[in-house]
């Protein structure tokens, strides 16, 4: 089994490309912290390779930025090329199948990196429904649809 699970913050912006089919590909490093301390007492980090396709590497390049934390599941994979003298190089890099963007929008945006107080991780809205301006979140949607429903249990599919 080939599975991979990171949390770390980006070394770098990431860069979005296309390939010639029009497919977005994001490619970004990622720093990790080892579980232990060198003999001087600071902690090492390694930086990884990570590779996202589609659309997830449209909002990776949207939505983060250099020292953003994100939380990668993917795979190894290893692939080879023959550089311009001819000799045959190998990659190493985590094929990203979903990235969780952690922390707060505000820490990730912070213009200067100074630490910004960081309460978890924060949902980020890609689209999609959003609420309409002076609703109550805890208001019953249901409370203007008119008269209520008679129907037992026994009448329920599930």
């Amino acid at each position: 089994m080939n599975k991979v699970f990171l949390i770390g913050r980006l070394a770098r912006d990431p860069e979005l490309r296309y390939t010639g089919n029009n497919t977005p590909v994001a490619t970004f490093s990622l720093a990790v912290n080892r579980p232990f301390t060198s003999q001087s007492g600071e902690r090492e980090a390694d930086f990884i390779p990570v590779v996202v396709w589609r659309k997830q590497a449209e909002n990776v390049k949207n939505y983060l930025t250099q020292g953003s934390q994100a939380a990668i599941e993917g795979r190894i994979q290893v692939r080879s090329y023959d550089d311009n003298n001819g000799q045959k190089r190998y990659v190493t890099e985590v094929i990203a199948d979903n990235v969780e963007f952690l922390g707060s929008r505000s820490s990730s945006n912070n213009v200067n990196n100074t630490p910004s107080q960081d309460n978890g991780p924060t949902p980020y809205d890609f689209g999609g429904a959003k609420e309409p301006k002076g609703t109550d979140v805890d208001s019953n949607p249901f409370a203007d649809f008119g008269s209520s429903i008679e129907i037992s249990d026994d009448e329920l599919p599930f």
